[in-house]
């Protein structure tokens, strides 16, 4: 009877590990292209968690190659703090990470942070200042998974069809030695926004991190799992993310980025007396 058992075990212990990685095979899946990026301009703000403005943002993207895309977003936070990532990515059918830069510095930051991530070989590089300000270099290949979603989150999401309630990105993080963690994200619903006199609905998606192994049970222990993320994403021909709000560093709040528009220009008064 003990062997029985045994047996049983063993072979249910076998069954679990086989569903659990065909679970997380098909959370690695790349995401599918939908909506192919181009050029284009948008300004941002980021705040904290009372609505107060931390930084103001520029958000820039340009096609610079056959199906290659390169976006910069930074923001200039009012402390002088900076942040700033330079993303490199190619959309034939499917997404792909070229390569991201994400630089931190500033008091705005816990620590200072320089990870740049190869998405082509696999080689990560953190830059960090320790707790003595000496500069620390860790240099780590990784077996980087097809949906890798490092300064792609936002574009990887406006391509997921309405049909698809849950997705998975994968992305790269410092803590300060790099390693992969899991955003599971869902759709929660349909918030209202307002155009002008207009009402509008974007789509609301939770996004949760999974940390994974012995790190994400300790980390829940001890309270340090991130919180929640949120993103609220216009649907159509054309989807955009009007806001979000997430943590930008380990152990770091909720800060939210707004898109906004540009005041003016003002008129010159000079010149309009003269005409």
């Amino acid at each position: 009877m003990k062997g029985r058992r045994a047996f049983f075990r063993s072979c249910g212990l076998a069954w679990w590990l086989l569903l659990g990685s065909r679970a997380f095979g098909a959370s690695d899946l790349p995401i599918r292209v939908l909506h192919p990026g181009g050029s284009l301009h948008g300004f941002m703000v980021l705040k904290d968690e009372r609505g107060e403005l931390l930084a103001d943002g520029d958000f820039v993207q340009f096609v610079s190659g056959p199906n290659r895309i390169k976006s910069e977003l930074t923001f200039h936070f009012k402390d002088g703090s900076l942040q700033q990532e330079i993303t490199i990515y190619s959309q034939r059918r499917f997404f792909h990470l070229l390569s991201d830069h994400l630089i931190q510095k500033g008091p705005a930051f816990k620590q200072q942070m320089d990870l740049y991530v190869n998405g082509a070989t696999g080689d990560v590089t953190v830059r960090y200042s320790d707790e003595h300000e000496q500069e620390k270099v860790v240099k780590q290949h990784m077996d980087l998974p097809a949906n890798l979603a490092n300064g792609l989150a936002p574009t990887m999401l406006q391509n997921i069809p309405a049909s698809q309630p849950e997705v998975a990105f994968a992305m790269v993080v410092a803590t300060p030695k790099p390693r992969i963690v899991k955003l599971n994200i869902r759709a929660e619903g349909e918030d209202t926004f307002s155009v002008g006199a207009t009402s509008c609905k974007a789509r609301r998606y939770l996004a949760k991190f999974d940390i994974g192994g012995v790190a994400g049970i300790v980390a829940g222990i001890a309270g340090k799992q991130p919180p929640d993320s949120h993103f609220w994403i216009v649907p159509g021909v054309a989807p955009l993310l009007i806001k979000s709000t997430s943590p930008q560093f380990e152990g770091g709040p909720l800060w939210e980025i707004d898109l906004v528009s540009p005041a003016g220009p003002k008129e010159n008064r000079e010149d309009s007396e003269e005409k």
